[in-house]
């Protein structure tokens, strides 16, 4: 059936032939167990209903397609138990390897060492664990929060807001680094208060938001977590009848289609490129498969930092 070079091609074209008439179909529940490979890859997201996991899987789906993998999907709803939940069913699946963008709340990432210790590769993207000896893919948030910060100082904005993610997310911490870096860099103050964190909840947002109103030297521009977090934060300012990108300017992270359809859009937006992060990630990880098993002590763990952009919305902004 494989053409092996020792069977005669009289012999080859007779096998073939008697499978066509008995439409017989390779068992690849065998081939997988013969081969040690079951050929799927599988992909833990948070929310596949957001536009950037969906251009992330599509990135992903794109390059192991070509190498005749499949995906098995499963989505935390930024719940750390669910995480778990698919893990472990990943586990008895089993996949060749696993791609992960971790659950917002998620604090032990056990679930994902049971797979080091089985020889199966994980690769985080964009939500990346704060741990050392890992394998990932991800933007640089502290450099896109600083081009951020100084696209806003350029444009004569001092007092300005963040409002960022939630403090366990390592993706926080870069901000909040790129934040203060930027601003001591240009010998600007660094104000804790002008900095809230959110849940990335509408609830959290608007609370964040109303922190911010309330101070007395109220922000004249907002860094926002991501484009979600944005719409919230711009429609409780409308609320409150604040002008948006008058009163209070505001700069999102991810770039997404929808800023495009919207009345209100932030001035701009750090571009994280999610098809490219998970082109990457598929990349790197069928390249992890393909190297093969690994002394424990001799693994050399990928770490691919991308930049990000800042993509001007508002063309007549100054």
């Amino acid at each position: 059936m494989h053409e092996h070079p020792s069977i005669g091609l009289g012999t080859t074209m007779k096998v073939k032939k008697l499978a066509l008439e008995l439409n017989y179909e390779p068992n690849q529940r065998a081939i997988s167990f013969q081969q040690k490979k079951s050929f799927s890859i599988g992909v833990i997201l948070p929310e596949l209903s957001e536009a950037f996991f969906s251009a992330a899987i599509s990135g992903i789906e794109d390059i192991v397609g070509k190498h005749n993998y499949s995906v098995l999907l499963g989505q935390s709803h930024d719940d750390e138990k669910r995480e778990k939940q698919i893990a472990e069913n990943m586990k008895k699946h089993p996949v060749d390897g696993l791609i992960v963008s971790v659950a917002k709340n998620t604090e032990n990432y056990e679930h994902f060492n049971i797979f080091k210790r089985l020889d199966i590769p994980v690769l985080f993207f964009d939500r990346i664990p704060n741990l050392e000896d890992i394998h990932s893919v991800s933007c640089n948030m502290e450099a896109g929060t600083m081009e951020a910060v100084n696209f806003l100082l350029d444009n004569a904005h001092e007092a300005i807001g963040m409002i960022n993610g939630p403090e366990k997310l390592f993706a926080s911490q870069q901000r909040e680094e790129g934040y203060a870096k930027a601003l001591l860099a240009r010998n600007k103050k660094v104000n804790p208060e002008l900095m809230v964190p959110s849940d990335l909840t509408k609830e959290s947002t608007q609370q964040a938001m109303e922190k911010l109103l309330l101070l007395p030297k109220k922000p004249t521009a907002i860094i926002v977590f991501n484009d979600y977090v944005a719409l919230d934060a711009i429609q409780y300012a409308r609320q409150k009848n604040i002008r948006i990108n008058e009163d209070i300017v505001f700069v999102s992270f991810a770039n997404l289609p929808l800023c495009s359809y919207m009345d209100f859009a932030p001035v701009a937006s750090i571009e994280q490129f999610p098809y490219e992060q998970g082109q990457n990630a598929a990349e790197t990880l069928l390249d992890l498969l393909n190297y093969g098993r690994q002394d424990t002590e001799k693994i050399v763990y990928r770490t691919i930092h991308m930049n990000t952009k800042l993509v001007l919305n508002n063309r007549d902004f100054t």
